[in-house]
């Protein structure tokens, strides 16, 4: 089922899309898909912003015991520590593997979507008001260093990607890719590199190895790029639904792209071509979205979402094992410690697993 959407698109023309009911409905959905009733669309100018912050307007997110347990979009590592942020300008570290968590002072208290480290010490999380945030220490300190609140109704940002402590890309709403190559100080609108003219969202961005970089959206939208993202290849996706993830594998060339109702599909030529991976759950076939994941240091895959779902691969995505946790509750991203335990988030905050998802650990 969906539901019609009039967008405009920049030549000018009035169309109508259809946009699925789901992402008006499911919390997680509604973050990373921009699950708002979408309005017109106006034209943005490239442009280069060097940032500035007045330090004595800044609004932090407010401290609060649980933040480690509310809504939390997306978890990294930076070097041996975890790094995860949500709602309400949540960001939280934890040293011990995930049993305890600090939260960190932030100067936002706008919905952080996703985050990246471009080494133990470098990273950025991206968020609501076309926010981008900046921290030197490993997750304990954040600065600002881009937004952008005219643009779009505070069109997010929903994914962010570093090659090390100096190049990267954040992607988002409204086809927004912007990029930069001296760790932040500089973000330029780069979204005129894709052949992208209706705006379609873009929610994931990621490296495939040996091949470049890869970026999904809306209406199954996908992009590539094997010159580090200087130019951009439009290509035709197996699906016409929305795609909120994208992962390369430890094999060059070989990229999964997931989404809607348990779509997933994997590449072994960079994209050109795709193969369905059909995932069997006890009650049948797989219909649960799928939000997120991550490609783990000792070469396997997970990816998470609703309804508590959660795959593992071994095999560089050919296959997955597939559990549904009891609590049910809808995941947003993974990773895992030196043990190979999952630290899961989404609603409910973050959850350590075992290394297929299950016996959640209680939290200290």
């Amino acid at each position: 089922m969906s539901e019609p959407v009039m967008r405009r698109t920049q030549s000018g023309e009035a169309k109508q899309f259809r946009t699925p009911a789901f992402r008006f409905h499911s919390p997680l959905a509604n973050v990373l898909s921009l699950c708002s009733v979408l309005s017109v669309l106006s034209v943005v100018a490239p442009l280069q912003v060097h940032a500035a912050t007045d330090a004595s307007a800044t609004v932090y997110s407010i401290p609060s015991a649980k933040a480690a347990d509310s809504l939390l979009l997306d978890i990294d590592n930076a070097g041996k520590r975890l790094v995860a942020v949500g709602d309400r300008g949540h960001i939280v570290y934890s040293d011990d593997e995930g049993k305890t968590w600090v939260q960190a002072k932030v100067p936002t208290r706008m919905m952080l979507t996703a985050l990246a480290f471009g080494d133990d010490k470098h990273g950025w999380a991206v968020g609501h008001d076309a926010l981008i945030l900046a921290t030197e220490d490993g997750g304990t300190t954040w600065t600002q260093q881009f937004s952008d609140q005219e643009r779009e109704e505070g069109a997010p940002f929903l994914d962010v990607w570093f090659k090390d402590d100096s190049t990267g890309f954040a992607v988002g709403a409204y086809g927004a890719l912007f990029a930069t190559t001296d760790g932040g100080k500089n973000w330029e609108d780069a979204s005129d590199r894709l052949d992208n003219p209706d705006g379609y969202h873009l929610n994931a961005i990621t490296e495939v190895k040996g091949s470049g970089l890869f970026v999904v959206g809306e209406m199954g939208s996908m992009f590539r790029s094997s010159d580090d993202g200087e130019t951009w290849e439009t290509l035709k996706g197996p699906y016409e639904g929305s795609l909120f993830g994208v992962l390369g594998t430890n094999q060059p060339g070989t990229v999964l792209a997931y989404g809607l109702r348990g779509n997933l599909f994997r590449s072994t030529d960079f994209g050109s071509t795709w193969t369905p991976i059909k995932v069997k759950s006890t009650r049948g076939k797989l219909d649960f979205g799928l939000s997120g994941g991550a490609l783990l240091k000792d070469g396997s895959i997970v990816i998470v979402g609703h309804g508590g779902s959660v795959l593992k691969s071994t095999d560089n995505g050919l296959t997955f094992s597939l559990i549904n946790r009891p609590d049910r509750l809808s995941l947003s991203s993974a990773t895992a410690d030196d043990k190979g335990n999952l630290i899961l988030v989404g609603q409910g905050g973050a959850h350590v697993a075992s290394p297929t998802g299950e016996d959640a650990s209680p939290k200290q």
